[in-house]
């Protein structure tokens, strides 16, 4: 079932403790395929899958900042690097959404970014898209 996210009102669902286990692009379509998404009712918190799927993006203009580590504390560094650099150079990583922010045709998702082995570090991802923001549902998981 797809709910399609009206950029004025609050958002449908959740995303915040999800994880981006796959990005795909193509014909200016950008699907993400987290592992939940969260939906809050009166009769309480409701969990699904499914994946958000972004029309008309401009994969050009969408990147992340990668950190040396989780930031917040001291000094820290890192890089930038473009949504298709990363979904070579990142393809097995997770990328954990933390907060999430929703503003006009960006939408901004803050976490950490989960590698095979490794420690997670703090990452920024930036998606421009001027399309349909499309919260695509497959089944209510129970837990």
């Amino acid at each position: 079932m797809d709910f399609t996210q009206d950029r004025k009102n609050n958002i449908l669902f959740g995303l915040h403790d999800s994880r981006i286990k796959k990005i795909r692009f193509q014909n200016g379509v950008l699907t993400l395929e987290p592992n939940k998404f969260f939906q809050y009712t009166e009769e309480g918190e409701k969990v699904y899958s499914g994946k958000l799927v972004f029309f008309d993006t401009d994969l050009e203009e969408c990147n992340i900042l990668i950190f040396d580590r989780t930031i917040y504390e001291g000094e820290f560094s890192g890089k930038a690097i473009g949504l298709k650099e990363y979904m070579k150079e990142y393809a097995h990583a997770e990328f954990e959404i933390l907060t999430e922010g929703y503003f006009g045709y960006s939408t901004t998702y803050t976490g950490w970014l989960w590698e095979k082995g490794k420690e997670p570090v703090s990452a920024i991802l930036y998606i421009w898209n001027s399309g349909d923001m499309v919260y695509r549902i497959d089944h209510e998981i129970i837990s």
